[in-house]
């Protein structure tokens, strides 16, 4: 079986989809404590050390692969020659120490799409230069879990480094786009939070995969505030879900004005429970701490299902089923 050490591991949705695929966890880092008793509680096997990454050592820890979603920071570019000490003082850098540290086969960071293009791209440059230098391959893909048999459009880039004689290859969209409704059968009940009354009043207009678009003139206007004079769409705001169609991304916070996420059929936002049904999260996976925490671990998740076939094509490179001819026919 190939062994993985989980970075950032959060409330567990890379580390299971990982799991799921095949992998055994070695270690898991995180620093947050509500997720580190959701990860003791759903796997008291998993060694989890709670801590900040910076003072964890791993130069005699030996893994496969090395995987996390490290929050994004900025960089300085003055006078800078974007190597490995250039990024001294972020998450990635530790990112990328544990993988100087451990040298494992395969490298997975997972980050927002937003860091495709932040900079003008130069953050993601350094970031691939770094690893380069340190021996690795490196390819980035943004992937939309809604072809992976997530019920939600949520775009994350993954960037993945492979040391020479491997070669992954990113999975393959599945024809079929799982709606909420396929999401939230059965679900099971749960707590969540509710809408203040004034916001009620607004959504209560609004029909099953409507928005603000859908509202009187002076109700959205009054509603949205600045927001309704500014540029874009702004579907995200007053915004219903259809049971026809994959929730759009789950945020943090379920009751956030600028991205609502209303259930179809009453004027609420979802429970926690249809959150991790949305994020594809097994029923029997619990979350430790408030209503609160439990909608940020869940909203900051991978979702497991996009983590699983992600995990999959990594365990294909490992096995050496996927060959570089494979590869470079995709990415040139």
């Amino acid at each position: 079986m190939y062994t993985d050490i989980e970075l950032f591991a959060g409330a567990g949705g890379l580390a299971l989809g990982l799991e799921k695929a095949g992998f055994q966890h070695k270690l898991l880092v995180e620093i947050d404590k509500d997720c580190v008793s959701t990860l003791n509680r759903n796997r008291p096997n998993w060694k989890v050390i709670h801590d900040d990454i910076s003072t964890v050592d791993f130069k005699n820890i030996k893994a496969d692969v090395v995987s996390g979603g490290f929050p994004c920071q900025a960089f300085s570019y003055a006078g800078k020659k974007l190597g490995f000490n250039d990024t001294r003082g972020t998450l990635f850098f530790e990112f990328a120490r544990c993988v100087k540290e451990v040298q494992p086969k395969i490298c997975v960071a997972e980050n927002v799409q937003g860091l495709v293009h932040h900079d003008k791209g130069r953050t993601l440059k350094t970031m691939i230069s770094v690893l380069e230098d340190l021996g690795y391959n490196i390819q980035y893909k943004v992937l939309n879990a809604t072809n992976y048999g997530v019920a939600q459009k949520r775009k994350r880039m993954f960037l993945i480094g492979t040391q020479d004689g491997y070669y992954f290859e990113y999975p393959k969209p599945q024809k079929q786009i799982p709606t909420l409704r396929d999401a939230l059968k059965d679900v099971p009940k749960s707590e969540g939070s509710s809408y203040p009354d004034h916001k009620k009043k607004v959504l209560d207009l609004v029909p099953p995969g409507g928005c603000w678009i859908d509202l009187p003139e002076d109700v959205a206007k009054d509603y949205m505030g600045k927001s309704y004079y500014s540029g874009g769409g702004r579907r995200g705001m007053a915004r219903r879900i259809s049971w026809d169609e994959p929730c759009l991304t789950l945020t943090t916070s379920p009751a956030q004005k600028q991205t609502e996420r209303c259930h179809p059929d009453e004027t609420r936002p979802f429970t926690v429970r249809e959150y991790a049904r949305i994020q594809s999260f097994p029923d029997e996976w619990e979350f430790v701490g408030s209503v609160s925490s439990q909608y940020k671990q869940i909203g900051n998740a991978v979702p497991v299902k996009l983590a699983e076939a992600i995990g999959k094509q990594i365990i294909k490179a490992l096995n050496g089923e996927t060959s570089k001819k494979e590869v470079q026919s995709k990415l040139f």
